[in-house]
């Protein structure tokens, strides 16, 4: 009975040694087994990259999150009249009663001007880095007469001596000096107006994006002002200063009617955002930025005034992005796409040189080398945290060709077979980061470089004996 499941054995072995078809099958095998490992990789890096997001959120919060500044609004008090019908119970008659209500009109600038010092500093805990910032942030401009021509209402319903000038902000946290407005020939202190931090939640206009709804608005409102103050006969100046300490990103609401913005700062890697660019083509300088935008009322699709409270306007805003930008393990990410193409082809020029050279590896081996090529991964994504990417993956791709190409040379013997592996395994490396770096030609390259693998491997399989397998 042992003897019969000796020669089993010894068939099996066998089969295994010499036939191409048992090698190709189990190299298939190992290879599905490794996508284990790999997927495990996948989720270290997610994790990581939570992790990541973690920290400078909670950095971002203690300092003040990102500004977002829409404002000054004038708010304008005004009655209308509507007919109520009440029924008399002792004559059983209906008699009309006309009641008031007090309605509210919110105008916006003809002029505003904004002018913007933004410093920012990184911020650092551990391994992970953002950006944080002060800004000094000066508004000026004028108000016009408003117009109730749209509603109908009389001169005499329109409750001037109640009307405020109102700011919306999305950071409260980082303002860090008094908040007062020269309006006309008085100062007016704001004040904030606590609703639930969701001031400006609602979707008024269909343009509003799933980006910014995530943004709540703040409110700040003054005093009541004076009549004399107010833009009733001619046009009113305004200016206002305030200092906020932000994080992320700053931006502005282009809410005038012609509407100036100029940002400066000595942030050298800034990013641009919103639906309107600065117009002036030497922004971007040796010491860092100086940005200008001119946005007119004719190139936003909403008016200079609402009669249906604060519109949502937030995907109108535009400003600077001030993120550190940290695309390790985004590109680590990609790197791991790739893990089944590193492993596939890494088994196939071992299963070519085995067949060819009648040199017999154990799957052990093969499972030893898939390892390897999985801890490329793990090194790349440790040493990335601690250094740019690059240099990350020279050190990792390095330490695995090496490594493996030693392991190879204890295989096969002849010392031309780990060469070609070591070569083999530094191309194929040398491409994936090519192709990771690439962005519009990404497509392109990668598939010109897998039909000219192909094409090699078409032409070193050429002369193997496949009907003995």
């Amino acid at each position: 009975m042992e003897k019969v499941e000796q020669q089993s054995g010894n068939k099996i072995g066998k089969w295994l040694k010499q036939s191409i078809s048992a090698r190709m099958l189990m190299i298939g095998a190992l290879i599905l087994v490794l996508l284990i490992p790999l997927s495990y990789v996948k989720d270290l890096i997610r994790e990581r990259k939570y992790r990541q997001k973690e920290v400078i959120n909670e950095i971002n919060q203690k300092w003040g999150g990102e500004v977002l500044l829409y404002g000054p609004m004038l708010k304008v008090p005004y009655k209308t009249y509507s007919v109520k019908k009440i029924y008399n119970s002792t004559t059983k008659t209906h008699q009309e009663e006309i009641v008031s209500k007090v309605n509210y009109a919110y105008f916006f600038p003809k002029e505003l001007d904004i002018k913007t010092t933004v410093n920012p500093q990184p911020k650092k805990r551990g391994i992970y880095e953002t950006a944080v910032y002060g800004s000094e942030i000066y508004l000026n401009g004028s108000f016009t007469k408003p117009d109730f021509s749209e509603v109908d209402v009389k001169e005499q319903d329109i409750l001037w001596e109640k009307s405020r000038l109102i700011i919306e902000t999305s950071n409260l946290k980082g303002v860090s000096s008094l908040v007062e407005i020269q309006f006309n020939k008085n100062k007016y202190a704001f004040e904030s107006k606590y609703d639930g931090g969701n001031s400006n939640s609602g979707k008024v206009y269909e343009h509003d994006v799933d980006t910014y709804r995530y943004v709540n608005l703040h409110k700040l409102e003054s005093k009541s002002i004076k009549k004399t103050d107010l833009p009733v006969e001619k046009d009113v100046d305004f200016g206002l200063t305030m200092n906020v300490n932000g994080s992320k990103q700053i931006r502005f609401i282009p809410i005038g009617k012609e509407t100036n913005v100029n940002i400066t700062s000595n942030w050298k890697t800034a990013n641009f955002l919103g639906g309107y660019l600065p117009y002036n083509p030497d922004k971007i300088n040796d010491n860092g930025f100086d940005a200008k935008w001119k946005v007119l009322d004719i190139n936003r699709p909403f008016p200079q005034q609402s009669f249906k409270g604060i519109p949502n306007l937030k995907s109108y805003a535009f400003g600077v992005n001030f993120m550190i930008p940290v695309d390790q393990y985004q590109k680590s990410e990609r790197t791991t796409k790739y893990g089944f193409l590193v492993i596939g082809l890494t088994f196939l020029v071992f299963f070519l040189i085995q067949t060819m050279s009648k040199i017999l590896i154990h799957p052990f081996q093969y499972l030893m080398i898939g390892i390897a090529l999985v801890m490329f991964y793990t090194l790349l994504i440790s040493i990335s945290e601690h250094s740019n990417f690059l240099n990350a993956y020279l050190i990792a791709s390095t330490a695995v060709v090496v490594l493996i190409s030693l392991y190879s040379k204890s295989i096969l013997k002849i010392l031309k077979f780990p060469l070609f592996i070591g070569t083999s395994l530094t191309i194929l490396y040398t491409f994936i980061f090519v192709i990771i770096q690439l962005e519009s030609y990404a497509l392109l390259v990668g598939s010109v470089g897998l039909f000219v693998i192909l094409a090699s491997v078409m032409y070193a399989s050429r002369k193997i004996d496949w009907q003995n397998g």
